[in-house]
């Protein structure tokens, strides 16, 4: 790479102020510099992820040493000061003056060489007074800025939790969020052993997961792909919130499954292995983008039982009535659990925008639930931590449906088992071991 923060401003660039998804940016500028090192992508990749992750503590900064208020700056220099300010903040390995010498440089090769001394001024000014900052006291600003959490979302999250709850969650969201593999839940310790060895050989830090045998938790790669076992189908990439739905559902084997919102697959996958060959899964989505990549995973497993759709889950599929030992519907939503992983989510998601999404969640259930057969199993989830989403959407399923919730703790670890005794379970950022993530388990009467 000729200049990691040079590429590191124009992602910035693209996610804040065009608004490109941020793990769409990445993905791409990382695939392009494959063959790069190593260490300058794990720096542009830390740069950009961390001062989406704290641009709201970043801004408060910014303004507090500006004459100019944030809003106001031309958007480069905006983001040139945002990432820097970053570095001086939360990456100490950089010298301040490396930091304040390389934003001066940076401006100037940008065309503003005009603003070289205004930018360097506001960020030498940081760097010799950051351990003064005067942060807010009050809340819900003061959690607002040491989170860099949109103040709404802070209230809305007091609202439902709880101050001590709001905050675990909000530092979990900052929490560094490592990668979550599977194997086959039938491996045996011998397959299992065989294949952490061949990880271990790789510099790759493996640990298992606390919550299920076949779950590992692995940091220190560059690139899923390129591990060994990955081409040959040994293993998947899954959260393990994902993985505890699919026990949640309870599948056995010769089980007929559908899964009505599957991409990219990981549900469908778990849900196939289970199955069995002599069961079958039914894996549907609604563009053919998201049914390439289920049958990409299928193919890699070599999981033949999965049969991949491209199906519109709004509409009600007549030939499926009553057909399905399980459905699994994890459905659109706000996202609110996953911040961690896609940090521009917090600056996207509206009030307006949640409702919305409640009510397409509703909708689909309509369209989907008499899929399910009389005494099988409809598996609702979401990987989004806001009630209306979540446990007021399955209380308003019930209702007017023909289900009952079935008690979660038979299919769950032990540590979670207390918390599924409603046939509900919350996961929560910062309390569980995963991502925020919702899971209902509601049998056909």
């Amino acid at each position: 790479m000729d200049n990691t923060r040079d590429l590191a401003l124009s992602m910035l660039m693209e996610i804040l102020e065009k608004g490109t998804y941020s793990h769409l940016v990445i993905r791409d500028v990382l695939d392009k510099y494959d063959y790069s090192d190593s260490r300058d992508k794990a720096f542009v990749k830390r740069l950009v992820e961390g001062t989406l992750e704290r641009l709201i503590q970043i801004d408060y900064v910014l303004n507090t040493f500006s004459s100019v208020p944030v809003s106001k700056m031309k958007p480069l220099i905006r983001n040139l000061l945002r990432m820097s300010v970053y570095q001086l903040l939360f990456m100490d390995s950089i010298p301040d003056s490396a930091v304040c010498n390389e934003a001066v440089k940076l401006a100037g090769k940008r065309g503003f060489r005009g603003l070289s001394g205004y930018v360097n001024g506001v960020l030498r000014s940081i760097a010799r007074k950051k351990q003064q900052i005067i942060w807010p006291e009050k809340e819900p600003e003061s959690l607002s800025v040491r989170y860099s959490m949109p103040e709404w979302i802070v209230e809305f999250f007091l609202s439902c939790y709880g101050k001590e709850t709001t905050e675990q969650i909000l530092a979990g969201s900052l929490r560094e969020h490592p990668v979550t593999i599977r194997l086959s839940p039938e491996a045996d310790e011998t397959q299992k052993g065989q294949f952490l060895s061949a990880l271990e050989q790789r510099e790759v830090r493996v640990s298992r997961h606390p919550y299920l045998p076949y779950a590992f938790v692995i940091s220190g790669i560059d690139k899923i792909r390129s591990l060994p076992g990955y081409e040959e189908g040994l293993f998947a990439v899954q959260d393990v919130s994902s993985m505890l739905a699919v026990e949640a559902a309870g599948i056995a084997p010769g089980d007929f499954v559908v899964d009505v919102c599957a991409a990219p697959g990981g549900k469908s996958m778990l849900a196939a292995q289970k199955t069995g060959k002599e069961g079958r899964v039914l894996a549907r989505d609604l563009t053919e983008t998201k049914t390439a990549l289920i049958r990409e995973n299928a193919e890699r497993l070599k999981l033949s039982q999965v049969e991949i759709q491209r199906y519109d889950a709004l509409s009600f599929d007549p030939s499926l009535k009553e057909k399905a030992d399980v459905v699994l519907a994890d459905l659109p939503c706000s996202g609110l659990g996953i911040m961690g992983r896609k940090r521009d989510i917090k600056y996207k998601v509206t009030k307006d925008g949640m409702k919305e999404i409640a009510k397409l969640q509703r909708d689909i259930l309509e369209a989907i639930w008499q899929y399910v057969r009389p005494g099988g199993v409809l598996l609702y989830s979401t990987c989004t931590i806001d009630p209306e989403e979540n446990e007021e959407q399955v209380k308003l399923f019930l209702e007017d449906h023909p289900f009952r919730l079935e008690e979660l703790s038979p299919f769950l670890p032990g540590q979670l088992q207390k918390e599924g005794k409603t046939g509900m379970l919350q996961l929560l950022p910062g309390k569980h071991e995963t991502d925020g993530f919702f899971i209902a388990r509601m049998v056909r009467k």
